[in-house]
């Protein structure tokens, strides 16, 4: 197959794609990649690929294909390319959770000194490395690099990018509590929708109410949550989008909980569940478990409580995910506070002061907690965030925390 009828077939491919028969597009583009003799044409060919299979959920396959578009890239010998496949390679390993894995391919594309390609494929690295970072929560690296995508896709004028990164931030802040901004990022992405996406594709649209639905969730919401996550399901099914059904399941489920109707509840979270397992979405699978605890608690079926504990921490502990190990050890606290168990209550509320440690989850200003309660949060530019109030009160004469870190112990 030569360079224009692979060209044609690609085309063919995506006319399909577009038109939501995915399983003929792909047809058409597995063969282009068997018989085509045009690298180009066939490192394309493994972008539509790669695209598709991400959508689906098949990350897997996602990752099988990034893999050989590498080798064809350097058969290639273009460094844009070359930036391209590796951004490819991690953002496969961010859908399968690989965290470090995302954040070293992604220092390598920024290594790369290609052409303005590969300059402009920067922004997509960036919100990838903060993705990544958040899943390990990392939050002051993952906020650094949100930032930085979000300056790339204003300097590019690239919208697309810009409500992707929105959805991020809106993720960010949902994490460590500050709702108000969890809802306005999503609500900038809807906006971005509105006035740019009439070309885009449906899942921007999907995305940005999907983001919406969790903050209107956490703010008490119910009735405009339902509304959001049921639009975004609509077009997660008809797009055959499994990874975003399988979030607004769970969003469901968090919904039907937060009324207190549990039996509703279960039914979603065991769909989430089976999808999520599927795919191999375990930052997912520790949301439905922290979920289906919270019923068992409902419920007072402690012991049932702590099983599903036991497989979160586990599925926590494997990616790095210290927010996950902290919200655990909270729920532990509060079961073993109701069962009078002292000693493991001890053991838990030490581990929970640990994570908070850890990932600096408090005010540098005040000492108390961040992600405790809703609160509002303003971060400096060196990216460390602290109470609102905080700031206002004290004013901002440079970083607390920065200028605690530069200290260095003097010798006598």
């Amino acid at each position: 197959m030569g360079q224009d009828q692979t060209k044609q077939q690609i085309e063919k491919g995506l006319h399909l794609y577009q038109s939501n028969q995915t399983e003929k597009a792909l047809r058409v583009w597995m063969r282009v990649l068997e018989k085509s003799a045009d690298p180009a044409g066939r490192f394309r060919v493994l972008g539509c690929l790669i695209t598709a299979h991400a959508e689906m959920g098949r990350y897997k396959d996602m990752l099988k294909f990034a893999v050989v578009q590498i080798d064809t890239a350097r058969e290639l010998e273009d460094p844009d390319f070359l930036t391209e496949s590796y951004l490819n390679l991690a953002r496969s390993n961010e859908k399968l959770c690989e965290f470090q894995k995302t954040i070293s391919y992604c220092k390598t594309c920024l290594n790369m000194q290609g052409t303005t390609v590969s300059v402009q494929l920067n922004g997509q690295v960036s919100l990838s490395m903060g993705n990544a970072f958040l899943g390990l929560s990392i939050f002051q690296k993952a906020l650094e690099c949100f930032e930085k995508a979000l300056r790339y896709a204003h300097n590019n004028d690239d919208k697309m990018l810009e409500c992707r990164v929105c959805c991020s931030l809106g993720n960010f802040y949902t994490q460590i509590k500050d709702y108000e901004k969890a809802l306005f990022f999503p609500c900038k992405a809807a906006e971005l929708v509105n006035d740019y996406g009439k070309g885009w594709s449906l899942k921007y649209r999907a995305m940005s109410q999907y983001h919406m639905a969790v903050a209107y969730r956490k703010l008490g919401r119910l009735a405009d949550a339902m509304d959001c996550c049921e639009e975004s399901m609509k077009i997660a099914l008809q797009h055959g989008d499994r990874p975003l059904q399988a979030l607004c399941l769970l969003c469901f489920a968090d919904i039907h909980r937060s009324r207190r109707d549990v039996q509703t509840a279960f039914p979603r979270y065991d769909s989430s569940m089976s999808i999520m397992t599927e795919i191999g979405n375990r930052l997912g699978l520790i949301q439905v478990l922290l979920g289906v605890t919270k019923c068992w608690m409902i419920q007072k079926e402690l012991d049932k409580a702590l099983e599903c504990i036991e497989k979160a921490q586990e599925l926590a502990e494997g990616l790095g995910n210290k927010l996950g190990l902290l919200k655990l050890h909270c729920l532990c606290e509060k079961i073993y506070r109701t069962k009078e168990q002292q000693r493991e209550l001890r053991d838990h509320v030490v581990k929970f002061h640990e994570c908070v440690e850890e990932m600096e989850l408090y005010c540098g200003m005040c000492g108390e907690s961040i992600g405790e309660k809703n609160n509002q949060l303003q971060a400096l530019p060196c990216s460390h965030f602290f109470h609102l109030k905080c700031l206002q009160t004290n004013g901002t004469r440079g970083c607390p925390n920065c200028r605690r870190l530069s200290v260095k112990p003097g010798y006598v």
